[in-house]
């Protein structure tokens, strides 16, 4: 890894919003799944969750542009189970409903801790995600239309929690706020695609990332790694 890319990654892992995210509730278009994973990432959001039944969530690479590597996807099988995680980690939870009850979307204090709950495409948000978020917001509009795509309406929220968080200094840390084990495997990823690759198949502990960007492991880490990629 060289040192530019080195230091742009420690920059990124810097700025990461720890406590800020999205949940989508069973959004299923892979397009769409990608676009709000790819804006999640160009506004520092560390991780999104996601109501998915099944075993693996489809998202379209073309569309993500590579943040599928730094924006981790957690998947939950109920609203139920996702709201309840997230709330365990502190988190104010807004869900997106055109409602009486809702309001601007630009009236919220985005500084805190905050959750994101995107509906599906085609009804929305369920009765079940209502109940459970601490409130509702909306987009406001004036044409015929009263509604955006999921991952227009995901971007608009979170460029408005950009903004809010710019102002008040929360991107300007000089040291990232996330785990050190995860700060160690994004640098190792991405610093080193090809090696970390070898390491997965071989079942390798993340290694070391120095603070010049070179892999510290010991000799058997080695061995076993120069002997894989020989193979």
């Amino acid at each position: 890894m060289n040192n530019q890319r080195h230091a742009r990654i420690r920059a990124m892992l810097a700025s990461r919003q720890h406590d800020l995210t999205v949940c989508m509730e069973q959004v299923h278009k892979p397009h769409n799944v990608s676009a709000v994973i790819r804006t999640a990432d160009a506004v520092g959001v560390h991780e999104v969750h996601a109501v998915w039944p099944g075993n693996r969530m489809r998202t379209m690479v073309s569309t993500a542009a590579g943040s599928n590597s730094w924006v981790q996807v957690k998947t939950h099988r109920t609203i139920t189970d996702a709201v309840e995680h997230l709330k365990g980690c502190g988190m104010q939870i807004l869900a997106t409903h055109l409602s009486d009850e809702a309001v601007d979307f630009r009236e919220i204090d985005y500084t805190l801790p905050t959750c994101i709950l995107m509906g599906q495409e085609k009804t929305g948000i369920t009765e079940t995600a209502l109940s459970l978020a601490d409130r509702q917001i909306i987009i406001p509009m004036v044409g015929m239309v009263q509604s955006l795509n999921v991952s227009v309406a995901s971007a608009l929220i979170l460029y408005e929690a950009q903004r809010q968080r710019q102002i008040a200094g929360m991107y300007h840390r000089q040291q990232s706020t996330l785990e050190i084990s995860e700060q160690q495997r994004l640098l190792f990823e991405g610093g080193y695609p090809v090696l970390a690759r070898v390491a997965r198949q071989k079942g390798l502990a993340t290694p070391v990332i120095g603070v010049e960007g070179e892999v510290i492991a010991d000799p058997e880490w080695w061995a076993i790694m120069q002997s894989s990629v020989s193979q």
